[in-house]
């Protein structure tokens, strides 16, 4: 048996984390089929207002990976949801929220400061 933890981001700074043991030989697909029967998940999902959609993108410590996958003893499986908001986007309106006259290089400089320092 390996084991195999399982992390599923529910929201912004908002992480689930299961620990699955499966047999040796499993696929991404298997330890997802296991993570979605278990009964910890199905309780979980049972609290959520909103529940999420079956995820489409995986990876293992941070590199995506297919469901056909074979999965090593210790590996970390993250389950990747969707974006909300295009990040380009977020930012503009973050820029257009804060104004160009507090941040970057159009900060506030002390009484004699040189530009750009």
């Amino acid at each position: 048996m390996i084991q195999v933890d399982c992390l599923f981001s529910t929201a912004p700074r908002k992480v689930v984390q299961m620990r699955l043991s499966l047999p040796e030989g499993s696929l991404v697909k298997d330890a997802l089929a296991s993570l979605y029967q278990s009964p910890e998940w199905l309780s979980y999902l049972a609290a959520l207002k909103h529940p999420p959609e079956m995820p489409s993108k995986q990876g293992i410590w941070g590199r995506m990976v297919t469901s056909h996958q074979v999965l090593k003893d210790g590996d970390r499986l993250e389950i990747y949801r969707a974006l909300q908001v295009d990040p380009k986007l977020a930012r503009k309106q973050r820029f257009k929220r804060q104004g160009k006259g507090r941040t970057g290089l159009f900060a506030r400089r002390r009484v004699g400061a040189v530009a750009g320092y």
